[in-house]
């Protein structure tokens, strides 16, 4: 199914990191001829001022801490620049929420779009309490783009690989991707481990001739975690090959698992080495 319908959820300050990623998310959208929904959320931060007769100075300060702990208009000033700039059809919302209340309402938002398209700030606890509420609650992919290179990522999805244990997240995430697949110059697949079982192997080889059947042509490779975690195998990997983008299915292990023990999906959300798409 082709990528008609993006989600974008921005919250947050409009920094210059943000502004960079919002103008990137919106040229992605523009070169997979998407629309684009902007939701912006103004974090509702209950303060109660203090009233003085004299300059009301305690008021003053209540109103700017209030301000400042999220500029929603300015971001949707940033996506309706961008999105003018390179003529992406595109919807604004802007709405105010309980910072409780923000990863769940975005991930209703996403369940009518086909994918959502995520900005990431790098080991930010909001960042990722709003990518694993998209993940498991709004059976759509995420496609995270990490604020911290965003100066630096290609908008076109050229040299793409694909994470593959063979586990049920891993096949939706090569599902969810398959239109960018198919526009891809290079398509690798990877399996990371130290001792390339048989299965292993076959497993991969398999991937690469369904994905043959959907017109990509892909190569497939085993990637050596050799003490390392798997997470940190990835992000070796999309450094040394200049990777566009990392296809990768979310939650192989129990989130709590992840969450107490660390593993390859806390790891890319914590800090996306690129752009990254997952689907659980």
């Amino acid at each position: 199914m082709a990528i008609k319908d993006i989600f974008l959820p921005l919250v947050g300050e409009p920094d210059t990191a943000a502004i960079t990623a919002i103008e990137k998310c919106v040229v992605a959208a523009s070169i997979l001829g998407a629309q684009i929904s902007a939701v912006a959320v103004e974090e509702n931060i209950p303060i109660r001022p203090k009233v003085m007769i004299s300059d009301d100075l305690d008021n003053t300060i209540a109103a700017e801490a209030m301000r400042s702990v999220s500029d929603a208009h300015g971001l949707l000033k940033a996506f309706d620049i961008a999105a003018i700039r390179f003529g992406v059809r595109n919807e604004q919302t802007l709405i105010k929420l309980a910072a409780a209340d923000i990863p769940g309402n975005f991930a209703v938002c996403a369940r009518i779009r086909d994918l959502s398209i995520v900005p990431v700030k790098t080991d930010d606890g909001q960042s990722e309490k709003i990518v694993e509420r998209l993940i498991f609650e709004s059976g759509r992919p995420i496609l995270m783009c990490p604020e911290e290179f965003a100066d630096e990522l290609s908008a076109v999805f050229d040299n793409v690989v694909v994470a593959w244990d063979h586990t049920a997240p891993a096949a939706r995430a090569v599902a969810d991707a398959l239109p960018i697949l198919q526009s891809a110059g290079t398509v690798r697949i990877i399996t990371a481990t130290d001792d390339k079982t048989p299965a292993e192997l076959v497993a991969g080889a398999a991937l690469a001739r369904h994905l043959a059947e959907h017109g990509v042509k892909a190569t497939f490779e085993t990637l050596t975690i050799d003490g390392s975690s798997v997470g940190k195998a990835f992000e070796a990997y999309v450094k040394a090959n200049t990777i566009d983008l990392l296809i990768m299915g979310a939650y192989r292990h129990s989130r709590l698992n992840e969450t107490m023990w660390g593993g390859a999906t806390k790891t890319v959300i914590g800090r996306p080495p690129c752009w990254v798409l997952m689907s659980h």
